[in-house]
């Protein structure tokens, strides 16, 4: 009999765990996860749109756990070989045309990449905004069958980071659906947007993203994914500077 009660109050132990509501952090590190996979390759196309002009470029993306990613431009022909490693919130890029590796500094994290929109800390895909910053759900709400929360992120007083605020919405199948970067001063810079949304790699992707600033809203870079794998296996040598220079895949 006492094996019965204590396997019940085990029971009512894992049900109540299984019940309890997700924090605003948990809800920010599983849309990361989603995001990222273990590890992931991707196939990619940036078009980089200016009132008077537009050029687009071909991609492809590996990532590895929170800490490491891999971006290679493809074509065009005069771009291709451009690569950025990021490692453990380290950068580096490489530029085939001086033969060169050079590593950004952290000061430069902030300043656009190859021109776009997206900024070097974006295409890293870097999740510090997990630990560096305290979460609050502000609100929730019913759309298309699926719940969506926003979620305000503020950084942490001793957090080396640009942004004032960060805003989030998040869909329930883990799709972040925007992120919203406000400066020191409580004014909205620029806004990543989802569109697009489909099956893709075995799970639901934004196979779109544009991220455009408030004050020039007729200019915007947009990365459409034409293709993406997750938890795969990737070379062991993927994520380094001879790799960055001389690619072996």
């Amino acid at each position: 009999m006492r094996q019965v009660i204590m396997l019940l109050g085990l029971l009512f132990t894992l049900q109540a765990v299984a019940d309890e509501p997700l924090s605003a952090q948990d809800i920010i590190r599983k849309a990361m996860d989603h995001y990222r996979g273990q590890t992931s390759y991707s196939e990619m196309t940036m078009i980089i749109h200016r009132p008077d002009w537009e050029r687009s470029m071909t991609m492809r993306g590996w990532s590895e756990g929170d800490k490491q990613t891999l971006v290679r431009v493809v074509e065009p022909k005069k771009d291709a070989g451009n690569g950025t490693l990021s490692v453990d919130g380290n950068m580096w890029t490489y530029a085939p045309k001086i033969n060169r590796v050079i590593k950004v500094p952290s000061s430069m994290m902030s300043q656009n990449w190859m021109g776009s929109d997206f900024s070097n800390k974006d295409v890293s895909k870097d999740t510090a905004i997990i630990e560096d910053y305290e979460h609050t759900l502000l609100s929730s709400r019913e759309e298309d069958g699926h719940t969506i929360w926003v979620i305000q992120s503020v950084p942490h007083e001793e957090a080396a980071v640009v942004w004032g605020k960060e805003v989030l919405e998040v869909r329930d199948d883990w799709v972040l659906l925007e992120q919203q970067f406000w400066d020191q001063d409580g004014e909205l810079v620029k806004t990543l947007k989802a569109g697009e949304i489909r099956e893709m790699g075995g799970r639901m992707v934004a196979t779109v993203l544009r991220m455009g600033k408030v004050d020039t809203p007729d200019e915007w870079t947009e990365v459409r994914t034409e293709a993406v794998e997750f938890d795969l296996t990737l070379p062991a040598n993927l994520f380094t500077l001879a790799n960055l220079r001389n690619p072996r895949q």
